[in-house]
């Protein structure tokens, strides 16, 4: 067994100190890869409120998430956190909770002495100065996700927890890849992942290399033809057809921000536009559906690569 957390805590978190007294009672989450990583620590009951959701919550937490307040699909106001009364704000993105935050900076939080903490993956070889979803300084790794989880467990006391969730992550991912080293693969195998487009006329958010998905393509064996540091960079559908992706990767969401978070709405466009209906993947049925928070650094990352693994396996891609 893991040894109980000595408080008081203190700890680096994204360029700030996280102090904490004793193990949080009321927490709050900005970011649904804090929520469901708390939910596997089984830390549900200290889940007083939660906010930005991509996806459903996993299978075998929506019994408990059913009993927790949602303050916000998408980004909640800085006075309805604070109204829960929370002792910590677990967030996903800095942009929501950072220098220039939507919600808030940490400064205010702190403030009220209220305590915060950002899952390492989103800062962690991350410059989230640059505007936007942020540029990657070096290659995304699960090691920033195993980071988080191992942390918060310690917020939480939940080391034990925290030690049980990793080992069964890690052994999902070797599954995932070796699965996919299995499958004689082609060499220069190629894909883009789209995650939505303002509009159908505007270029579309696309994976940049060295975020998650860039991740689940380096394992994998496959090459990503947006070569872009910054993690969502807006490229053209000409550019893309031009580099003939072999698979398209295409988030499936319930946020409905822009037209395209509708996963209907992006197979409606790739089979009828006169650019990209021409694409290899397209004519050839290579398109996977994925949950949004997979594509996301986030611990359905590892789902994501077996999503992707799977979909692999299915596939010809004789000439």
């Amino acid at each position: 067994m893991a040894a109980d957390t000595d408080y008081p805590l203190t700890l680096g978190n994204c360029g700030e100190e996280v102090r904490l007294q004793s193990p949080p009672e009321r927490v709050v989450t900005v970011g649904q890869s804090a929520t469901e990583i708390l939910y596997a620590l089984g830390q549900a009951d200290k889940v007083v409120g939660t906010s930005v959701w991509f996806n459903p919550v996993l299978p075998r937490y929506r019994e408990v998430n059913a009993g927790i307040e949602r303050i916000a699909d998408n980004d909640p106001s800085f006075e309805a956190v604070v109204n829960r009364k929370p002792d910590l704000v677990a967030v996903q993105y800095e942009w929501h909770v950072g220098p220039t935050g939507s919600v808030a900076s940490r400064d205010q939080f702190h403030d009220l002495g209220i305590a915060t903490y950002i899952m390492p993956a989103d800062c962690d070889t991350k410059d989230n100065a640059t505007g936007g979803d942020g540029t990657r300084t070096a290659a995304f790794t699960t090691q920033s996700i195993y980071k988080g989880i191992s942390e918060l467990a310690t917020i939480m006391d939940a080391q034990d927890a925290g030690e049980a969730l990793i080992s069964d992550l890690e052994a999902r991912e070797s599954h995932a890849i070796a699965r996919a080293a299995s499958l004689d693969l082609p060499e220069d195998l190629s894909a883009v992942f789209w995650f939505s487009s303002p509009d159908a006329t505007t270029a579309p958010y696309v994976a940049g290399r060295l975020g998650a998905p860039g991740y689940m393509m380096d394992k994998l064996g496959i090459r990503n033809v947006i070569e872009s540091d910054e993690e969502w960079p807006t490229v053209g559908w000409e550019t893309i057809a031009r580099a003939d992706p072999d698979v398209i990767v295409i988030a499936r969401m319930e946020r409905r921000r822009y037209p395209a978070d509708d996963v209907a709405g992006k197979l409606e466009f790739l089979h009828n536009d006169p650019v990209a209906r021409e694409m290899s993947a397209v004519k050839h049925g290579r398109i996977v559906e994925m949950d949004a928070h997979a594509m996301s650094a986030t611990m359905r990352t590892i789902f994501g690569l077996e999503t992707l693994a799977d979909a692999l396996s299915t596939m010809s891609f004789e000439p």
